[in-house]
């Protein structure tokens, strides 16, 4: 069964990076590297799911599922770069 959760969040992380980056708009900010976006989905889907699945236990498929998006989704925010802002700089 957990071979099949994990699959299963694989998939879910990698639909999940590839529609945002095709589908995130322009003034949301851009990713910083394209492989690097498409290999944080997948990685953070597993790890989402792998943690539930030791949480929850077995049996609980659908919410080790819900988990793993959410992860996912998570991990995928932070690697977003702000567009059109101007830096501050630390000692300024």
């Amino acid at each position: 069964m957990i071979l099949w959760e994990a699959l299963g969040s694989v998939l879910i992380g990698l639909a999940v990076s590839y529609g945002a980056l095709r589908w995130l708009p322009e003034r949301y900010g851009q990713f910083r590297s394209r492989t690097l976006t498409l290999a944080t989905g997948p990685v953070a889907a597993l790890f989402g799911a792998l943690l539930a699945h030791s949480v929850l236990g077995p049996g609980h498929t659908p919410a080790t599922l819900a988990v793993s998006l959410g992860v996912a989704v998570a991990l995928l925010s932070l690697l977003l770069r702000q567009g059109d802002r101007a830096r501050r700089s630390a000692t300024a």
